[in-house]
């Protein structure tokens, strides 16, 4: 199936896309914030710049985008079918630098969170009750 929008009107929505203070990263720290969390966000000092970080717990959360990062078997990381190459080769360089970020952090000690689009869209509160589990675990 062919793209429906010209390659102009699908340059112009991919640009407007935020790459932080996404709404998704705003309802998450607001959250936690709530929720008696206090943190630093878009640290750039630590690989990857994670979204969040929570110093008292050495904790880092990642808020990811299903489609940017190519959550597995979700329905929202679909590949468009126009540009393919491009949009394979440019995603697949996000996947292998947050493997590698993940792997840098991990070796600082750091707990990396990872927190998916759909996971937020599909049962806010449940995940959040989950992702104060594992930072505090």
């Amino acid at each position: 199936m062919p793209d429906n929008l010209t390659k102009e009107q699908r340059h112009k929505n991919m640009s407007a896309i935020k790459g932080k203070d996404t709404s998704i990263e705003v309802k998450v720290r607001k959250y936690l914030w709530a929720h008696g969390f206090r943190y630093r966000k878009n640290v750039k000092d630590l690989p990857g710049t994670p979204d969040i970080v929570i110093p008292k717990y050495k904790t880092v959360i990642f808020i990811n985008g299903c489609f940017w990062h190519h959550h597995y078997n979700c329905k929202l990381a679909v590949i468009p079918k126009s540009n393919k190459e491009y949009w394979m080769k440019k995603i697949n360089r996000n996947v292998d630098n947050d493997i590698k970020n993940y792997n840098l952090l991990q070796q600082m000690d750091y707990n990396v969170i990872t927190v998916w689009e759909c996971e937020i869209k599909e049962d806010f509160e449940h995940r959040m009750k989950l992702l104060i589990e594992e930072i505090t675990q």
